[in-house]
C-alpha cells in the first residue's frame, strides 16, 4: 500500500526543524517562497495563559510569525489598544490604532468600533464601563480572545522530522538493513534519534540502561533537557555530563564532550536547572557558586562566584530565561540577573536549609521549601512573604504540635493547576496544597511499614505522581484521586533522587552507589 504525502506537509516538517534550530532567516525565506506557513505554538496552555494575564509583548512575538488573517488579528490589536489607553500610554495607543494593518481593516469594516477607540484616545480619563460596554470587561475580552486564538493555532509534537527519521531507522533495523545493536551509533548528519512525545501516561517498570559512576563521585543531581533529547548529570567530582536519553551513552555529537572539554565546577555539583527554551543550563556547587552554560557548545556565559555564602541547593529559571532563582544552605532564596550578573532580590525568613525553589505558573510568586519544615509563598516583586505553612497530610497531624516538624524536600508544579502544587516532606505522605497552605489531597503510603518519601516527579500529562522512598521503591499514585497505583523495586542501594522525562514515559533514578538507571514501561520495546 502506498501513502501519498503532501508536499506542504514536508515543507512544514522542514519549517518546524528550522524554527527549533532558530534558523529564523532561512525559515522566513522558505515561507515566503513556498507560501506555506507554520501556524503552530510550542505550548497552547502557555499561549492562552499569556493572553489571560495580558502579557501582550509575548503574545505578539508568538502571533507575528503565524501570519493569521487580519480579521483574526483585529480584536487582538483592539484589546491591546484599550489596555494601553487604560494605562494612559496614549502615544503608544494612538500609534497602534493609526498604523497597524489590523486596525486599519477595522476602520474599513467596522467604523463604529474604530471610532470608539479614537474617542477613548481623546479623553483625559479612562472609564471601564465606557471602554467595555454591554456588560463586557477586560477579563471577559481576554477570555474570549484566548479561546478564539487557541482555535487558530495547533500544537504538534516537537522534532517531528527527527522522529520520522528515527522511525525509518527502526524499520531498517527490522528489515536487517541496519544492525540491531542498541549501542550502535547512527551518524545521520550528526543527528540523534529523538523520542516522540507519548499520548498516554504509563508507569515505568523496566530498567533499560544504567550509567555507572564511581561510588565516591556519585551523581548528586540530574535533569532532562526541555526537548527530552538529553539527560544532564552533576556529580561529586564537579563534572557536568550530557547523556543520550535513549541509550544512556554520553552525547559525543556534542563537540566539547567528544574532545573531553567537560563543563565543571570546583566542588560538588548540588543542583542543575534548564532555561525554558533549553538553551541555557545553570549549575550550583557546594561552595555557593553558580555558573550558566550554553548547552550546545559547553561554554560558560555567566558566573556568580559568590551567589551564596554556602552551597547552592536548588535552581530555577524564569519564563524569559534571563533571571535565575536559587536556594542555599545559607537559608536564603535569591534572584539573580543574567544580564547584570548581580543579585536582584533576596527572600529571607527560613531558619534552615533551602531545599527547593520554584516560580508559580504565572511567575508572580516564588515558592520555597526548607529543612525548617515550612513552605513559603513570596511576592516575586516585593519579596514579601505572603504565606508560610507546615504541610500536613491530615488535620490530626496538624493538631499535634509535639510531632517533630519534618524536612520539606521538594516542590513540584502541576501544569494544569495554577494555584496548587505538590509538596514532598520527609514523611510517608506527599500533599497537593493550595497557595494558602490548605491540603487539597494527600498521597499516603498505605502500609504499616514506616517509610519516608525522598523525591517527587510528575508524568508528562499529569496523570501520575511518582515518589521514591527510603524503602528503595518507586511508588506511583493517581494525581486526581491520591490512590496508589503501583510500586516498583528500584534496587538495593539508597535512592538519592529521580527526574521524569518531559515528553515520554521515561524516569531517571540515581543512587548512592553511583548508578543512574533509566526506566520505561515494559510495553516499549
Amino acid at each position: 500500500m502506498s501513502i501519498d504525502i503532501e508536499a506542504a506537509d514536508v515543507i512544514r516538517l522542514i519549517e518546524q526543524f528550522l524554527k527549533e534550530q532558530k534558523l529564523h532567516h532561512t525559515l522566513h525565506a522558505l515561507q515566503d517562497e513556498s507560501q506555506v506557513t507554520l501556524n503552530t505554538v510550542d505550548n497552547a496552555d502557555s499561549f492562552a495563559q499569556d493572553i489571560l494575564q495580558g502579557r501582550w509583548d509575548t503574545v505578539l512575538k508568538t502571533l507575528v510569525p503565524l501570519q493569521l488573517p487580519l480579521s483574526k488579528q483585529m480584536p487582538v490589536y483592539e484589546q491591546i489598544a484599550l489596555e494601553l489607553i487604560e494605562m494612559r500610554e496614549i502615544a503608544a495607543a494612538r500609534n497602534l490604532v493609526r498604523s497597524t494593518d489590523a486596525l486599519q481593516l477595522l476602520k474599513e469594516r467596522q467604523p463604529e468600533r474604530y471610532l470608539h477607540l479614537e474617542q477613548l484616545l481623546g479623553k483625559t480619563y479612562f472609564d471601564a464601563r465606557e471602554a467595555y460596554p454591554e456588560g463586557s470587561s477586560k477579563e471577559k475580552r481576554r477570555q474570549a480572545l484566548a479561546q478564539s486564538l487557541s482555535r487558530e493555532v495547533t500544537v504538534v509534537p516537537p522534532s517531528r522530522l527527527l522522529t520520522l527519521l528515527g522511525q525509518a531507522l527502526k524499520w531498517q533495523q527490522y528489515q536487517g538493513l541496519l544492525p540491531s545493536d542498541r549501542e550502535a551509533r547512527y551518524d545521520l548528519f550528526r543527528g540523534t534519534v529523538t523520542a516522540a512525545p507519548t499520548n498516554d501516561d504509563m508507569v515505568p517498570t523496566q530498567c533499560y540502561a544504567t550509567i555507572q559512576f564511581p561510588k565516591e563521585k556519585h551523581v548528586e543531581t540530574a535533569i532532562f533537557s526541555p526537548d527530552g533529547q538529553s539527560l544532564v548529570t552533576g556529580s561529586g567530582d564537579g563534572f557536568i555530563e550530557v547523556w543520550n536519553t535513549l541509550t544512556g551513552k554520553r552525547r559525543m555529537d556534542l563537540r566539547y564532550q567528544a574532545e573531553e572539554q567537560w563543563m565543571s565546577m570546583r566542588t560538588r555539583v548540588l543542583c542543575l536547572g534548564f532555561s525554558p527554551d533549553g538553551e541555557l543550563l545553570a549549575s550550583g556547587d557546594q561552595d555557593g557558586r553558580i555558573k550558566v552554560w550554553t548547552i550546545h557548545n559547553g561554554q560558560c556565559v555567566r558566573r556568580f562566584p559568590a551567589a551564596h555564602s554556602q552551597g547552592v541547593t536548588t535552581l530555577c529559571f524564569n519564563q524569559a530565561g534571563n533571571q535565575l532563582l536559587s536556594g542555599s544552605f545559607d537559608q536564603t532564596v535569591r534572584l539573580h540577573g543574567l544580564k547584570s550578573g548581580k543579585m536582584l532580590k533576596e527572600y529571607r525568613g527560613h531558619t534552615s536549609f533551602i531545599n527547593s525553589v520554584r516560580f508559580t505558573l504565572d511567575f508572580a510568586k516564588v515558592l520555597s521549601a526548607s529543612s525548617d519544615g515550612t513552605v513559603r509563598v513570596w511576592d516575586y516583586k516585593s519579596c514579601d512573604c505572603l504565606a508560610s505553612f507546615v504541610p500536613h497530610a491530615n488535620t490530626s497531624m496538624a493538631s499535634q504540635p509535639h510531632i517533630t516538624t519534618p524536612v520539606v524536600q521538594h516542590i513540584a508544579l502541576v501544569p494544569q493547576l495554577t494555584d496548587q502544587f505538590i509538596v514532598c516532606p520527609k514523611l510517608s505522605s506527599a500533599m497537593l496544597v493550595s497557595l494558602t497552605g490548605q491540603t487539597v489531597r494527600s498521597f499516603d503510603w498505605p502500609s504499616r511499614e514506616d517509610i519516608e518519601f525522598l523525591d517527587v516527579a510528575l508524568s508528562p500529562h499529569g496523570q501520575f505522581l511518582y515518589l521514591v522512598g527510603t524503602d528503595k521503591h518507586l511508588h506511583c499514585f493517581y494525581l486526581d484521586t491520591g490512590r496508589l497505583v503501583q510500586s516498583v523495586k528500584l534496587g538495593e542501594n539508597e535512592i538519592l533522587g529521580l527526574v521524569h522525562h518531559p515528553l515520554t514515559n521515561i524516569l531517571a533514578v540515581y543512587n548512592d552507589a553511583g548508578h543512574v538507571s533509566l526506566w520505561r514501561p515494559e510495553t516499549l520495546s
